[in-house]
């Protein structure tokens, strides 16, 4: 059987206020396309379809559209929520949408209720085990005490149980929210942390024939059955080096398994920069950033005047603005009354507003700040005539 697997889909997310719904749009086309020219035979989605719990109508409308392109194509597609997803509402209305062959799975009383396909080589059961919060699960599987590992030890149990029931040779599939332990994550993930250590042993999916990861937005492979798809789009620049991807898997007689990844689109490259601003300006090396997302570093000893208008004069597409700069050790004790002697008070809260936001203000936004400034000096110019 050949399955498409993919993950994180964030619906609704943004990149540094950059839109990405179109982006996300496109990555739905191509899905839907890369069903039909790879004759796949089922879709996989592990979790975090939306980016949070209450996701905005132009993302619900894209995943409705998703919803009615996939069952047009009249292959099963199974989902499962994520730890971003508000698990109530991705599964409002799942009996009826599973009737167009799309099997929403987010409740965890159902986490032994597979999916049942068939190919030449017999039956395969597809088990969707969404994100399990240990704090919310624990009474349903009956731990006292819980942490991750224990909540999906429980399902997996009872995963097991269930293919113990089934006709010989049935092979078996699991979708699965976590942090597997050996994945390497990045900055756009939120942490799963709370309820206990976050990682889980891969052995807790022992016996399975092919694990569907979400949750790491790097595709990546734990072992030759678990694999993370990783996000279809970057959702940081910790991810500027990702290749974005998707796997198409080949589950063969007795479970043995060929995997390609299959590139998704790219709306805008991203690169990372770093160095003193004038040098960045200059150097013929960094011509091919000029038309990517990009997050600079500026390493100058003093921060240089109005640095982000500079730098997208080179760089229209500079997101992310930060300071690390390079200062000889007798500078490290400079103290903050001297770093900011002969700075307006302007030119303070523009800076501050850059290293909180990593990026500074725009032109109305300087306004504003002027505005505020004048005011605040206006009543203290009225205090002291008091």
């Amino acid at each position: 059987m050949r399955i498409l697997h993919t993950s994180d889909w964030h619906l609704g997310r943004s990149f540094h206020r950059v839109n990405l719904l179109d982006a996300q749009a496109a990555f739905i086309d191509h899905l839907v396309a890369t069903v039909r020219s790879e004759r796949v035979e089922a879709v996989l989605v592990a979790g975090d379809v939306y980016d949070r719990a209450l996701p905005g109508l132009p993302a619900v409308e894209l995943f409705d559209d998703a919803l009615h392109r996939l069952a047009a194509l009249g292959v099963p597609t199974v989902m499962i929520s994520g730890n971003h997803d508000s698990a109530r509402r991705l599964g409002v209305a799942s009996g009826l949408i599973e009737r167009a062959g799309v099997h929403l799975r987010t409740d965890p009383a159902g986490c032994d209720k597979p999916v049942i396909l068939a190919d030449e080589h017999g039956d395969i059961a597809l088990y969707g085990l969404p994100y399990l919060e240990p704090a919310l699960v624990r009474d349903e599987f009956g731990l006292e005490r819980a942490g991750h590992t224990a909540v999906l030890a429980a399902a997996m149990d009872r995963v097991r149980a269930d293919l113990a029931t089934r006709p010989a040779g049935t092979r078996s599939v699991i979708l699965a929210h976590a942090f597997v332990t050996g994945g390497a994550a990045c900055d756009s993930e939120r942490d799963i942390t709370v309820g206990g250590v976050a990682a889980v042993p891969a052995g807790i999916f022992d016996g399975a024939d092919y694990v569907a990861l979400g949750h790491l937005h790097g595709c990546q492979t734990i072992t030759e059955q678990l694999r993370y798809s990783g996000s279809p789009l970057a959702y940081s620049f910790s991810e500027a080096d990702h290749r974005k991807t998707m796997w198409l898997v080949d589950l063969g007689a007795g479970g043995a398994i060929a995997a390609e990844r299959l590139d998704c689109p790219v709306p805008r490259r991203l690169a990372r920069i770093r160095g003193k601003l004038d040098e960045l300006l200059g150097d013929p090396a960094l011509a091919g950033h000029e038309d990517a997302w990009v997050e600079a570093t500026l390493t100058d000893p003093h921060r240089p005047h109005e640095p982000m208008a500079r730098l997208r004069k080179r760089f229209p597409h500079t997101l992310a603005l930060a300071f690390d700069p390079d200062r000889a050790d007798e500078d490290a004790l400079t103290s903050y009354a001297q770093r900011l002697r002969g700075r307006t008070d302007q030119q303070i809260a523009e800076d501050f507003v850059a290293h909180v936001r990593g990026s500074g203000p725009d032109r109305r936004e300087r306004a504003v700040l002027s505005q505020a400034l004048d005011a605040v000096r206006a009543h203290a110019a009225g205090t002291e005539a008091n």
